[in-house]
């Protein structure tokens, strides 16, 4: 019983809103959806899109990784505290996120009058959208990390130790590989998050054509024209290439789950 709700569920949720929406982008046919992706607007906001989103979660695997190791591995004043700030995103609003980030990144905000004579902007700039996507998609990784952190013991890193492998050997041949399966994980959830995300990043990212707009804006855009047909193109377009990059992040996790035996 438990196994046909769960798929009854997954076909009205999921698999029924997929399947209209690549109805619907179909409709235009293959020569309508090829010029669709190669308008220059279009393009480029695609392109801008999964860049940022990219980049994102790539600093996030790197930094989420390092914040897990410290959460796990020391004991310090306050960590409860900076633990439960880590899910912040999950429970702010994401316009709220947007708002806040631009105030400071601004050229007059907090951090961005400081920047701003260095020649560094980052409100309204690519670099804005990127420092958005990495606050919504940071707690992905560190919650995906830090249990699997947790089960590594400290004896390992000593045994280690012991054999005659210094700090850095023990932390890239023996620490890492059994976290490479978690860090995958965390970094899909990350670039899917990023990919897909709106209301963060609207607001810092100034919505320049062909330089700061975003794929899901112009989608929106495309609804307010009543132009539904480019607006689930674009969407279709958008999840075709998501699910591609996924797929590949899943054969990765995959393999490294057999090639060390954890995840």
């Amino acid at each position: 019983m438990a196994l046909g709700l769960s798929l009854t569920m997954l076909t009205l949720i999921v698999l029924i809103p997929l399947a209209a929406l690549a109805l619907r982008a179909a409709a235009l046919g293959p020569s309508g959806l090829y010029e669709l992706v190669l308008d220059p607007r279009v393009f480029a906001a695609l392109k801008i899109s999964f860049l940022t989103a990219l980049a994102a979660a790539i600093a996030n695997a790197v930094f989420g990784t390092l914040t897990a190791w410290v959460l796990v591995r020391y004991d310090f004043y306050g960590r409860r505290i900076f633990d439960a700030l880590i899910d912040l995103p999950f429970a702010m609003p994401t316009a709220v996120a947007g708002i806040a980030l631009t105030a400071v990144y601004s050229p007059k905000g907090l951090i961005g009058q400081w920047l701003a004579p260095l020649g560094i902007q980052v409100a309204y700039t690519p670099l804005g959208i990127i420092v958005a996507l990495i606050a919504v998609g940071f707690p992905f990784v560190v919650r995906t990390v830090q249990p699997v952190l947790e089960e590594i013991s400290r004896e390992t890193e000593e045994v280690s130790a012991t054999l005659g492998a210094n700090r850095f050997q023990t932390i890239f041949f023996v620490v890492l590989p059994p976290l490479i399966p978690a860090i995958l994980t965390g970094f899909a959830l990350a670039l899917a998050r990023g990919v897909g995300e709106y209301g963060s990043v609207i607001f810092i990212a100034g919505n320049l054509p062909f330089k700061s707009e975003i794929a899901p804006l112009l989608i929106v855009i495309k609804l307010e024209e009543f132009n539904y047909a480019g607006a689930t193109a674009i969407a279709a377009v958008m999840l075709a290439i998501s699910f591609l990059m996924l797929f590949l992040i899943n054969g990765i996790q995959s393999w490294s789950q057999k090639r060390f035996g954890h995840g």
